[in-house]
């Protein structure tokens, strides 16, 4: 009986080995620390004639951002670029804020509280 049992798992771990090397490993998304760019290695750069499906480990150390110019190490892992927050079934609500990337929404938030400080700020130049 136990090897009828040793013989299913060894049938079940090669089942599972064969999944995992059909599936691609999916590549992740960099984003620019200085203009907040992101690389998605499935549309490449066109700008740097980088082909789509190159991953970002294995850009040349020269490569750059395209938007600023910053050095390669100025970018970091974001994980999946198809990745967005929020439930699948909200995505079609709002003014297309659900399907952004959460570091898209904390851009905007800021961003949007930053320029609301400048318009305070401003109410005291009127006499």
């Amino acid at each position: 009986m136990s090897e009828q049992v040793e013989k299913a798992e060894q049938a079940a771990q090669a089942e599972q080995t064969e999944q995992v090397a059909v599936q691609p490993p999916e590549l992740d998304g960099y984003e620019c620390l200085a203009c907040g760019y992101v690389y998605d290695p499935d549309k490449g750069d066109e700008s740097r004639q980088v082909a789509p499906g190159t991953a970002f480990p294995e850009l040349s150390i020269t490569w750059r951002c395209p938007v600023c110019g910053a050095k390669k190490a100025a970018f970091k892992n974001i994980g999946s670029v198809k990745k967005v927050s929020g439930f699948r079934e909200n995505l079609g609500y709002g003014f297309g804020v659900n399907t952004m990337t959460p570091s898209q929404k904390n851009l905007l938030i800021f961003g949007a509280m930053g320029i609301a400080v400048l318009f305070f700020l401003s109410l005291y130049g009127l006499k």
